[in-house]
């Protein structure tokens, strides 16, 4: 691989979907940073280059990579702990994948993912955390604090240690349906902090009250990098939640409707800080829709419909949601 370039460049980031045929040609390109497969059961291609990850997600249609670009020359490799890593200079993509079963149980593995993310990130040269994604079997799986997301906010937490809150990373948390008890965490970090970003309709996620669980969830709901870098809009899993409560559980449409309100707003409190940004999702936009029920997912796409442009590049996959009244979620990038 090709030398970093100097750390004084700024950062540069695309997001783009692709044919897995493409594979190959994609992992020879020297300014390509990561590589997502979606495509549960083993069926993505196998490969070894540290900068594809294959998650164990099911994606409805044509399976698609998902392709973060850099402007600059990449290096990667893989630390002694199997950290796979890839930088360019002036951002770090991570991952992580870790057994349950090594680690006591999600709580476990949890905190020592997050654990080892954050002695990486220094050690590497990229302290500053812009975007975490977590995906984990069984997500809803358990009753009280002993469901398996609030024991992973536990691990995640006791892993993060002391932190301002105020400084918290862009986040997904998402379900697997896999059966596979394998936590994958991958990250986006970079060498100069961002700007993370709240929902004016939504309370924090770092301070749910008590009812959500012991620890409340560690992210912010979205990420601007710093000044000057060319990163679009990192937007955190979306859904159905106004204040802290789950609003229409039993409709997946009205669901989808109030998640699309929520991002209004959220790209409305980013505009504050980059105005240059569009008011709606457009053809620099790119969304990972998460629908909990497989028989639902074609009337989800019928409703991103109304919803989207044709220009929107989206995925869909069938996935868990973190609550069991949530039906549906969004994550993704936003720029012009």
């Amino acid at each position: 691989m090709n030398a970093c370039t100097s750390p004084t460049d700024a950062a540069a980031l695309r997001v783009d979907y692709a044919d897995p045929s493409r594979l190959p040609a994609l992992l020879a390109d020297p300014q390509v940073l990561a590589i997502f497969a979606f495509e549960a059961g083993g069926t993505a291609p196998a490969c070894d280059d540290p900068r594809y990850l294959q998650v164990g997600l099911q994606a409805d249609g044509a399976a698609q990579l998902e392709v973060w670009r850099s402007d600059k020359p990449v290096r990667c490799g893989r630390d002694a702990d199997g950290l796979a890593w890839a930088t360019d200079g002036a951002l770090m993509f991570g991952a992580l994948q870790l057994d349950e079963h090594q680690h006591g149980g999600i709580l476990g593995a949890s905190e020592q993912a997050y654990d080892r993310m954050l002695q990486a990130l220094p050690a590497h040269g990229y302290p500053h955390l812009l975007r975490i994604w977590n995906y984990l079997d069984a997500i809803t799986e358990g009753d009280g604090d002993g469901e398996r997301y609030r024991e992973f906010c536990v691990g995640r937490a006791r892993g993060i240690g002391t932190i301002d809150t105020g400084t918290l990373p862009a986040a997904t948390a998402i379900g697997r349906v896999d059966g596979v008890r394998v936590l994958q965490v991958y990250w986006l970090a970079a060498r100069s902090a961002g700007t993370p970003l709240e929902n004016p309709r939504q309370v924090s996620a770092y301070r749910y009250p008590r009812q959500y669980g012991p620890q409340s969830p560690s992210f912010a709901r979205a990420m601007l990098a710093a000044a000057g870098s060319q990163l679009p809009l990192l937007l955190s899993g979306t859904a159905s939640v106004v204040g802290h409560a789950t609003l229409h559980g039993d409709c997946t449409q009205r669901q989808l409707q109030e998640t699309f309100a929520n991002f209004e707003a959220l790209i409305g409190a980013a505009r504050k800080h980059r105005p240059s940004l569009p008011e709606h999702f457009g053809k620099g936009s790119r969304l990972k829709v998460y629908v909990r029920d497989a028989a639902e997912i074609a009337e989800v796409r019928q409703a991103l419909a109304t919803h989207l442009s044709p220009q929107v590049p989206h995925i869909v996959l069938h996935a868990a949601v973190c609550r069991r009244d949530l039906r549906v979620e969004i994550d993704g990038v936003h720029d012009a």
